[in-house]
């Protein structure tokens, strides 16, 4: 393997092959783990809608305007799903691929200004964080915004490195307002106010305002305008409404106030932030004191700088203002989920390797942290079924045998002293984390209550023919329409469709019209939310429950 380190500043390096190693592992279960209730149910079924209708511009879900959030992921699926046919791991291709991405996006910023030894210790803490494997395994937007975000971040870095008024700034500049107007595209204008703060913070702690000189705002207004305004123009122009309910509703109003019904206290994220640096939560500490007292890299256009005149920029301070940027505004809004701080992590694995030392060091000690994490999880895992369920799922099982397997590999390494086996501890151990925490990731699917629509669909498949009404009673399962290729009518229920359901109230149905349709007689399935099912069952609706679990009873009227 052309996997190599010790050999001074610049000797370690990833060949083509420990490259290939790593993308096999990271899309190992790509097809293999069903989609899961809400989230990647939601970002599969809308690109598909998308594609179906030929409207490139209007979000739709179940038939219904969605606004929540811009459409670059939902245009890259769409795609994918127009080249690949729809398939699980084609609606996971561009979250999951993004999120893999960050990896050789940090390892090249990393080996540009701080050495390629340290840009594969970036690479190995990056992949054994459990908390990075598992969101970039799920088909959410925080993977493809986390890839454009920290390229935006890492590229205004480098530009801010570069000797003043020259080509390279110009150039990494206009880079970072590209990667900047993605981001905008992938999940919204929280990108301008973490990019601001950070850059504000900073000039206030170095008392420097030369970096507000280098940003080449015309040139970057421009491309950031060119490449992020048009389609909120244009869904604009065809949507009255999008403008308040996506810039106030779901930016002001959602980290304001707690209406979106995510509350959580303050240090909500603080474990998850542990979780997710744990495996080097120790060169992490020393690399953050090292970060705050960061001296310019040692390169040519640093030394450009620092001779004009102006201060070395700090790039290592800088990721690190980023970091407390985004855990202090996440921190402090109304709404939290888990993924929200997923940015995080490439930027303080970059800031780890570029100031760690020895790379077999870091990788023994990751590995055996990493393995006990996996060990105590996977135990956890089959705790829980067996307290929960009474029995322990076969495949839940397996999974977790396997995903404890997988780490033995790094733990082994880690113990061995021979100079060539420590040289192949980082991929090792890469590649071993990244094998177990989707592995046990699996095992979480197929462990009860139901996750999923998929098997639920399967067992009904065959009563739904190419033009059976299909309603949906009482709830949404998200999971439902991709499975199913089709969309429902929703019946009695608003839940995240609401917006939509104002927009278009022809759409609406109450359970009494519904009630009398469904009497009437004729070929159609519900999907019907079992109290409500289990109350109108009691008051004489016919129908025959052809599949059932825990969230879903499908009944059919025939």
């Amino acid at each position: 393997m052309d996997l190599r380190l010790g050999q001074g500043r610049r000797g370690g390096r990833l060949g083509w092959r420990a490259w290939v190693i790593l993308g096999a592992a990271w899309f190992a279960t790509l097809e293999v783990r069903p989609l899961l209730d809400p989230d990647e149910g939601r970002y599969a079924e809308i690109p598909r809608e998308m594609l179906a209708s030929g409207d490139w511009i209007t979000p739709r879900f179940d038939g219904l305007k969605y606004f929540e959030k811009p459409p670059l992921q939902y245009w890259a699926t769409a795609a994918a799903y127009r080249a690949f046919g729809l398939e699980q791991w084609s609606s996971r291709l561009w979250s999951v691929g993004l999120a893999f991405a960050c990896l050789p996006l940090v390892f090249t910023w990393v080996a540009r200004l701080y050495g390629r030894d340290g840009a594969l210790l970036a690479v190995t803490a990056l992949a054994v964080s459990p908390f990075f494997v598992i969101v970039g395994h799920l088909n959410l937007l925080d993977g493809g915004f986390t890839f454009w975000l920290t390229a935006a971040v890492l590229a205004f870095t480098l530009a801010q490195s570069a000797p003043p008024a020259s080509a390279a700034e110009r150039g990494w500049m206009l880079a970072a307002w590209g990667a900047g107007a993605l981001a905008v595209l992938s999940k919204g204008i929280v990108v301008g106010v973490l990019a601001a703060a950070a850059l504000i913070l900073y000039s206030l702690s170095e008392r420097d305002t030369h970096t507000w000189r280098r940003l080449h705002p015309g040139a970057g207004l421009a491309l950031f305008t060119a490449i992020a305004a048009p389609w909120f123009v244009v869904v604009s122009l065809r949507n009255p409404s999008f403008p308040g309910f996506f810039f106030v509703h779901e930016h002001f109003t959602r980290f304001l106030t707690t209406v979106h019904q995510r509350v959580e206290p303050w240090w909500y994220f603080l474990p998850l932030l542990l979780l997710g640096v744990l495996p080097w939560i120790a060169p992490l500490v020393r690399g953050c004191r090292r970060a705050w007292r960061d001296a310019a890299p040692d390169t040519a256009p640093a030394a450009a700088a620092a001779g004009s005149g102006t201060a070395p920029f700090k790039p290592l301070k800088f990721l690190l203002i980023f970091a407390a940027v985004t855990l202090v505004f996440f921190s402090a809004s109304g709404s939290k989920l888990a993924p929200y701080i997923l940015p995080m992590l490439p930027v303080l694995a970059a800031l780890t390797g570029a100031v760690s030392g020895a790379g077999e060091e870091l990788a023994r000690h990751a590995a055996r942290i990493g393995a006990a994490l996996v060990l105590v999880v996977a135990a956890g895992l089959l705790v829980y079924s067996a307290r929960r369920n009474s029995y322990v799922p076969h495949q839940a099982l397996w999974w977790a045998i396997t995903g404890a397997l997988a780490a033995l590999p790094a733990v082994a390494v880690s113990f061995m002293r021979q100079a060539s086996i420590q040289r192949s501890a980082p991929l090792v151990t890469a590649a071993s984390a990244i094998l177990a925490w989707q592995c046990l990731l699996c095992a979480y699917t197929v462990i009860p209550p139901a996750r999923s629509a998929r098997d639920l669909v399967s067992a009904a498949r065959s009563f739904i023919g190419a033009r059976t009404p299909l309603y949906s009673v009482g709830q949404y399962r998200e999971t439902l329409s991709p499975y199913l290729g089709r969309t429902l009518q929703l019946v009695g229920f608003e839940g995240e469709l609401q917006f939509g359901l104002q927009e278009q109230p022809d759409q609406r149905m109450a359970l009494p019209q519904f009630a009398a349709r469904w009497s009437a007689g004729g070929d159609a399935v519900a999907f019907f939310d079992p109290g409500v099912w289990d109350e109108w069952r009691r008051q004489g609706l016919p129908g025959r429950v052809i599949a059932a679990d825990n969230y879903t009873v499908a009944v059919s009227r025939l």
